[in-house]
């Protein structure tokens, strides 16, 4: 049984006061409906909430706050629900506050180089509107054709390029947020150089925690003059991991280095997201690089000998834009294609240092045997954020179970080899009870106790990131425990 299942569901809560400000089609409290809320990207644990409110503003959001705290009741921010980590899970049955409609584009400034947005603007949507003024939003997570902005503040998203161009927290300038008492606070803005503590940095990756986000000031840069992408194809998943440090050994930066291991190949080119890719091949090898035409054709030929070097069987080069988008479409549609494997999917998502990425992989494998499953590696080769993708029949309990496990010693074994357990899907409630693998009890009381200053009645997104028995009230007052030794 999932700890899920022993939490208690609160009193049926009074909604007439909550009708007066959200319309009844915008009010969802029928079980049926609200199951559809049940998780997000990680369907290993579900909860129903007892209510959904779909906002179109920062007045609903505001309103529907202080009902909450009112009523005593905890609420979760959701946005397009692609989470992979089970933040957007409510786990108390509380409320979801769905921010999808308020999706505004409010304001470009292509002088300055940003925009103000709400939180439900789909990713891409972002760098749509603003390319033809010259500009993009750099963060591009691999599910951006459907996340939204303020999911990404969330977790505090990266994606593919972020190995050039860095994760969200570079990218966000300020943040318009409501508290978990309903009070709207301004943090950051437009100027780069803001005086005082760095309120927008601390926020970006609470995942909901701190509040709800109703407004994201990004920064914008101009796209690379231009850009080169090749696919290197190799009959073993070592030597593709060989050749990644060996470019970034040799000085070169590229904008994304990306592996997908042959079962990812195999599920990819069975897919809608077919993109060509050789489907005897052990692994294949994305990388693009932006910049001038010049630095790029130096740096095509030294990646062309770091491929002869590492024994590549065969060496790509994507000779105009369509051919681009071609190989990069398998890759976006990675996770999609795992939908025809199984009926669920657990996405992992450990960091290690890119020299322990060969011998990581090789003992995932004997994890993967060890405990009975099936998976598919693909990952940000780059920076190290490994994505070992267990699919598994989520109707099976213990199949389900091995899943866990291997879940669990995977990204002890990411701990062990000197990385740490996130890279960028968060903590929420998937690793809640492993951050004593990276963090010790005093630095996870510091936290608790930053994250108590801002919500003392843990309204915002409760349960989430820390482990269960780290805090517990007594006598209306919070207080810290010790993990058990």
């Amino acid at each position: 049984m999932s700890h899920l299942d022993s939490v208690s569901s609160p009193k049926t809560p009074d909604f007439s006061a909550l009708k007066s400000w959200i319309p009844p089609e915008r009010l969802i409290t029928d079980p049926g409906e609200v199951s559809v809320y049940e998780c997000d990207g990680l369907p290993l644990h579900k909860k129903s909430p007892i209510a959904v409110v779909l906002c179109k503003s920062e007045e609903e959001v505001v309103q529907t706050v202080k009902w909450c705290d009112r009523e005593g009741l905890p609420f979760v921010p959701r946005g397009a629900g692609t989470g992979l980590s089970g933040g957007a899970t409510p786990i108390t049955a509380g409320v979801i506050i769905d921010l999808n409609r308020m999706n505004r584009i409010k304001h470009i400034d292509a002088e300055n180089r940003f925009a103000i947005v709400e939180p439900g603007v789909i990713n891409n949507h972002l760098s749509d509107a603003t390319r033809p003024q010259g500009l993009e939003y750099a963060p591009d997570p691999s599910s951006q054709r459907a996340c939204t902005i303020g999911g990404n503040v969330a977790e505090n998203s990266g994606g593919p390029h972020c190995l050039k161009y860095g994760v969200t927290t570079d990218h966000v300038l300020g943040l318009r947020v409501v508290l978990p008492d309903g009070q709207i606070v301004q943090m950051g803005g437009p100027e780069i150089d803001q005086p005082g503590y760095d309120l927008t940095g601390l926020f970006v990756g609470t995942e909901g925690t701190f509040g709800i986000v109703t407004e994201v000031t990004v920064n914008l840069i101009p796209p690379p003059p231009s850009v080169r992408t090749y696919l290197a194809i190799f009959d073993s998943l070592g030597l593709a991991c060989r050749m990644v440090s060996q470019i970034t050994r040799s000085g070169i930066l590229p904008a994304a280095l990306e592996i997908m291991d042959q079962n990812t190949i195999r599920a990819v080119e069975a897919s809608v997201f077919r993109a060509g890719y050789p489907e005897d091949a052990a692994a294949v090898l994305l990388i693009e690089t932006h910049g001038i035409d010049d630095s790029l054709a130096d740096e095509e030929a030294r990646i062309i000998e770091f491929a002869q070097e590492c024994h590549a069987i065969e060496f790509r080069t994507a000779n105009d834009e369509k051919e681009r988008m071609d190989l990069w479409k398998g890759r976006k549609g990675a996770f999609g294609a795992m939908g025809r494997v199984n009926t669920d999917l657990y996405v992992l998502d450990g960091v290690v240092p890119r020299t322990q990425l060969e011998s990581v992989l090789n003992r995932v494998g004997e994890i993967a045997e060890k405990h009975q499953v099936t998976v598919s590696n693909v990952f940000h080769a780059g920076d190290g954020n490994l994505h070992p993708n267990i699919s598994y029949d989520g109707r099976d309990p213990e199949e389900s179970h091995r899943v866990l496990e291997a879940g669990k010693e995977i990204l002890q074994l990411c701990v062990d080899s000197g990385g740490t357990i996130s890279g960028e899907h968060g903590i929420g409630l998937e690793k809640s009870e492993f951050l004593p693998m990276v963090f010790s009890d005093e630095h996870i009381d510091t936290m608790i106790e930053l994250r108590l200053a801002v919500d003392p009645q843990e309204r915002s997104n409760p349960q989430k990131i820390f482990p269960d028995n780290r805090v517990s009230k007594d006598g209306g007052r919070q207080k810290l425990n010790k993990v058990p030794q």
